[in-house]
Order: structure tokens, then C-alpha cells, then sequence
């Protein structure tokens, strides 16, 4: 039996089946950013694994990090241990983020777990019984059941496991558009804070641009407004950059498009470079100075592969490999990219919507059931896309040259033109 047939039966891809109701691509490599297939086929990758791949794939500098550190330590327990590439790690956190204490963990959707524990600790600290969240519509945070019960309510897995989940509380979206007028949102979210205010721990949100629940990029101006209210009602606000977060909007972090800083951040995906699975809570020292000298005194959360050194090292190595380049020069180049080629399907009666921001590209469909055609249409003419609903969208390594990245977005419009024909 060979492996694509074990992947077939065994193997359980996520948001699927098993056996898989859509097609499987055999990966033999990458490189840069090229996905090279068992088939013979190369693609273009337009996803970047999930928009962690920033650096694309095999860089060397990356590459000799895992090398080195694999035979000085693989892993390490960090429970009452400490190793050095965490240290360095968490200086380089604090000093990107302004904010002073690290949470290392597994995975994003943890990192926002850690995060609502840690709201909740705070204000249990301070004698208060506040444990529930308010979060935006349309909004994505984690498929784990904390982070699941700040998602989206009526566009997310809470059909599922809604009965299942805690009940938090949700407020109305910014409107889409980087410089849109969200003074109704703004009222709204007045309005909820002034009533639940005594009963939330802390308000959660992904900045500038919303990402699974539908690509909505918005304006800045809500954050600040945001920071006020949490403000005045002495709530924590929370930003989730895992996807935002090292460069995705043209900032470091999408907060930089404001003049206001969070209580806690949650990182991810572009942590590593896409290497390793990492993520990462950041608070302010006051945050961390509280739940410390309370009666609680800990904070009551440790994953077995917390700061795997590993993962750390590699971390670094992205960072300081990323401080070092021009990366927002070709951030920006990107965009003005996306711009120029978005604007030439804009009058198509299949598109409702194109939208970009930094190395991230959007085009938003009328209707929700082209993804698979699209996505098919893309793998044929040599790039890699992932379509979902009516979103037809593509985030790039920074690394990609100029003729990849105008092929991705013209396969995309071609894949939906040759829709409009039928």
C-alpha cells in the first residue's frame, strides 16, 4: 500500500471527511514558493501555508536554526526548567509588542485559550466576577472550545457545538473599508458595554483585518474608540494578531495602524516562519503582576511542548531574519500589486467585492458555490489557492517575486471569469 493510499484511509484532513469528499494533493517538496506535487506538478503557492509561510519555504538561515539547535536540544519540559532560545525568544516578543509578559504554547488556537483564562484570572484577581467575552461578529479566533465561543455565532461551528460552548456576547462589526465610517458600530458597542459591562472579562478581537469569518478589513479608528470604552468600564481588550501579526498588514501588528496599545495579544502562524507549531500570549506586566500577587498566584495552564526550543530557535531565526529585510518595502510592493490587478474584475456581475491590504489580496463572490470549480480551475493553470464560501482570496510569502504574484491574482481572475461564461 503506498502512503497516498494510507492518507485515504486513514488519514483525517481538516474540515473534511474521511475519506475525503474533495480531491488531495500529493506534496513531494517545496521550495520558496513553489509547492512541487508527486505528480510532476508545481504550483504556486498563494496560500503560504496558511499565511505562516513568510519567508516561503527552505530558507537556509531558517534551515541551519532547526540544524543547530536539534543537536544541542530537541526538547525540554518547561516546567520548572528554562532554556535560552525561550529567553531570547520572549526579549524579542517584548521589545516587537511594547507589552512585558510571555505565555509560549502550542498552537494559535491555544494561545487565544490562554488568553481568555488569563482575562478571567485578572479580574477574579482583583475581586471581581466577571467570566464572560465580548467579541465581533464575523469574527475567527481557534477551532478549541474557548476560542470557538468568541467566534462568529451564526457563520461559525456554533451550529454544531453551540450547546456545548460558554455564552458569551457579540457586538456588530465595523463596516468593511479601511476608511469607513463605523460611528453606528461604535454606538453599538457603547451601548452593549454600558449593560454587560459588570459581567465581561475582556473584549476580543482581531485588528484590522477579520480573517476566516469573511476577510473584512476595516478601520483602524474602531480600535482606538474600542480602547477607550474598555477602558472606562475596566475591561481588558484583546487583540488576536495570529494571522495580522509580523508584517500581514504592512505593520509589524495591525495595532501599529493605531496609536493605542492592547492589554494582551495572542501570535501565531508567522511566528516561526511556518516551521514549527508556535504561539504565543503577550500581556502587560500589570496584567501579570496581578494574578501573581493574588491569592490565585498562578497562571493555571502548561502544554508538554510549551516552548519547545526547537520551535523557539526557529522563531528567532524568522524575527531577526525578518528585522533584517526590507520586508515592508516588498509588503507594500505587494499591495500595490493586489490594488492594480484586483481593480480589473471589479465590474463582474459574479463579484461582490475585491479588497487588499499589505501581502493580502480578497475577492469576495455574490454566491458560495463556485470554491471547488475555482480552486480546480487554479491547480490546473499551476497555483495553489483555498477558496471557502464565497472568499476567493490569496496571502503571499513576502519572498515571492513580482511575475508569481501577478500570476496568482490574473489564475484567480481568469478561474472566475471562466465562471461568468457558462
Amino acid at each position: 500500500m503506498n502512503w497516498l493510499d494510507i492518507d485515504n484511509i486513514h488519514v483525517w484532513h481538516p474540515y473534511n471527511a474521511l475519506p475525503s469528499k474533495t480531491k488531495i494533493l500529493p506534496v513531494k517538496k517545496t521550495n520558496n514558493t513553489t509547492i512541487f506535487l508527486e505528480t510532476g506538478v508545481e504550483l504556486i503557492d498563494g496560500m503560504s501555508s496558511w499565511w505562516s509561510a513568510i519567508h516561503g519555504y527552505n530558507h537556509p538561515k531558517l534551515n541551519e536554526a532547526i540544524k543547530k539547535q536539534v543537536d544541542i536540544m530537541p526538547h525540554i519540559m518547561f516546567g520548572g526548567l528554562a532554556h535560552e532560545q525561550a529567553s531570547i525568544l520572549c526579549e524579542k516578543l517584548v521589545k516587537l509588542t511594547g507589552l512585558n509578559s510571555v505565555f509560549l504554547c502550542d498552537s494559535g488556537s491555544v494561545s487565544v485559550e490562554v488568553s481568555l483564562k488569563t482575562a478571567i484570572l485578572y479580574q477574579k484577581a482583583k475581586g471581581l466576577n466577571k467570566y464572560k467575552f465580548l467579541a465581533l461578529e464575523h469574527s475567527y479566533h481557534g477551532d478549541t472550545l474557548g476560542a470557538m465561543s468568541v467566534c462568529d455565532p451564526l457563520n461559525s461551528m456554533h451550529s454544531i457545538y453551540g450547546s456545548y460552548l460558554s455564552k458569551n456576547i457579540f457586538t456588530t462589526a465595523p463596516a468593511l473599508g479601511f476608511d469607513s465610517d463605523c460611528s453606528k458600530e461604535i454606538k453599538d458597542l457603547e451601548n452593549i458595554l454600558e449593560k454587560h459591562h459588570q459581567e465581561i472579562a475582556g473584549f476580543i478581537l482581531e485588528p484590522i483585518v477579520q480573517g476566516a469569518g469573511g476577510m473584512r478589513i476595516y478601520n483602524p479608528s474602531y480600535l482606538e474608540k474600542a480602547r477607550e470604552l474598555c477602558d472606562k468600564y475596566n475591561i481588558l481588550l484583546i487583540f488576536d494578531e495570529i494571522a495580522t501579526g509580523f508584517g500581514h498588514t504592512g505593520r509589524m501588528f495591525a495595532f501599529e495602524w493605531t496609536n493605542i496599545k492592547p492589554d494582551i495579544i495572542t501570535v501565531g502562524k508567522g511566528l516561526t516562519g511556518g516551521y514549527m507549531t508556535m504561539a504565543a500570549m503577550i500581556t502587560s506586566k500589570e496584567i501579570s503582576d496581578t494574578i501573581s500577587d493574588s491569592e490565585i498566584g498562578v497562571l493555571m495552564h502548561g502544554p508538554t511542548f510549551m516552548a519547545n526550543p526547537l520551535a523557539c530557535s526557529v522563531a528567532n531565526a524568522s524575527i531577526d531574519l525578518l528585522l533584517s529585510s526590507s520586508w515592508q518595502k516588498k509588503v507594500n510592493k505587494i499591495e500595490e500589486i493586489f490594488k492594480k490587478e484586483l481593480e480589473t474584475i471589479k465590474g463582474l456581475d459574479l463579484v461582490k467585492d475585491v479588497r487588499n491590504i499589505g501581502a493580502i489580496g480578497i475577492i469576495e463572490l455574490k454566491e458560495d458555490c463556485f470554491a471547488q470549480e475555482i480552486q480546480d480551475y487554479c491547480v490546473k493553470n499551476g497555483v495553489w489557492i483555498r477558496p471557502f464560501g464565497t472568499l476567493v482570496y490569496s496571502i503571499v510569502a513576502y519572498t515571492i517575486e513580482e511575475k508569481n504574484l501577478i500570476k496568482i491574482i490574473r489564475t484567480m481572475c481568469d478561474a472566475i471569469k471562466s465562471i461568468k461564461k457558462k
